[in-house]
């Protein structure tokens, strides 16, 4: 190739993109589309997990709903109070009183208690599972796939022994878990103290009826009710918590404990002062893992 040629080829290339440069501009101009400063400014504020909490897709669409005066400046559950004020800041509005919220989940039964079980050997996940019939006894109670436990990003919720369990100390209270379970016995309570007292159980059906099903589903009997009628009442067989008369400190709360005889009210979320003086005592293991063995392990050798 002489050099005419080559000269003439990065020519022709230099002309291409200067031209290219001037349309990119031209149309970065026509077609740009302004964002509001305030929605940026709110975005910025977000801490982007775009978890759906505050029932939005994203940030960006809660951000501008907030813009727009649409969503109260409190929904991120990730983000917080502190969210919440600087939200509050932008937009110049005050921050209405609000209580965290956290998953519950309203099923203690581990695999071993729940009755009526069958075989599964389909795809391994609660959705799937919920449409077949007679898997367990219980239609109301955990399935135990752990879908809840895929859905959160805060690594808040495991299944153990079939039954999943919260970590409080990292549940943001974005309800992924909630939204996930096809049965939804996971929901999100107001939070007025570290630790809340719940219903651990979601079964309506009569004592008979339960006692079929579950060694450990709440048997409708009231007892709860009689001691703390305004706090406590029952929907079919179940009782209910009244959140907006909730007080911790209540001793009621203790009597209803002891009332109860499956202990299907249980507090939840962190322990108390009382609590962790009760195992103040205990050891703990260097090493904490699962005790697997198989039954050749307990087998005694002879020859």
């Amino acid at each position: 190739m002489s050099a005419v040629a080559v000269i003439l080829a990065a020519g022709v290339l230099a002309l291409l993109a200067v031209a290219m440069g001037h349309v990119l501009g031209w149309a970065n101009r026509r077609f740009h589309v302004a964002v509001d400063p305030k929605v940026e400014a709110l975005l910025a504020v977000l801490p982007g997990a775009n978890c759906g909490g505050c029932g939005f897709v994203g940030c960006a669409e809660y951000a501008e709903a907030v813009a727009r005066g649409e969503a109260e400046v409190s929904l991120c559950a990730p983000g917080g109070a502190a969210a919440a004020m600087e939200l509050a800041d932008i937009m110049g509005v005050e921050v209405a009183e609000s209580l965290p919220y956290r998953a519950v989940v309203h099923c203690s039964a581990h695999t071993d208690q729940r009755l009526q079980r069958a075989a599964y050997r389909g795809a391994p996940t609660c959705a799937a599972v919920n449409l077949v019939a007679g898997v367990q006894g219980c239609t109301y109670g955990c399935l135990g796939f752990g879908d809840c436990e895929r859905a959160c990003n805060y690594d808040a919720i495991r299944v153990t022994d079939g039954l999943s369990n919260v970590n409080y100390d990292r549940c943001v209270g974005c309800g992924a878990c909630a939204r996930v379970c096809p049965r939804n016995i996971i929901t999100l309570a107001p939070f007025k103290s570290d630790r809340m007292l719940v219903v651990a159980c979601s079964n309506h059906d009569t004592a008979a009826d339960v006692r079929a099903v579950c060694m450990v589903g709440c048997l409708g009997c009231r007892a709860c009710t009689r001691i703390a009628p305004e706090l406590i009442s029952v929907d079919g067989a179940l009782p209910e918590i009244n959140y907006d008369v909730y007080d911790p400190s209540d001793q009621a709360l203790v009597k209803v404990l002891e009332k109860c005889p499956r202990k299907r009210l249980t507090f939840v979320g962190k322990p108390t002062e009382k609590d962790l003086a009760a195992v103040a005592d205990k050891e703990l293991p260097e090493e904490i893992q699962a005790d697997f063995k198989t039954t050749v392990d307990d087998t005694e050798w002879w020859g």
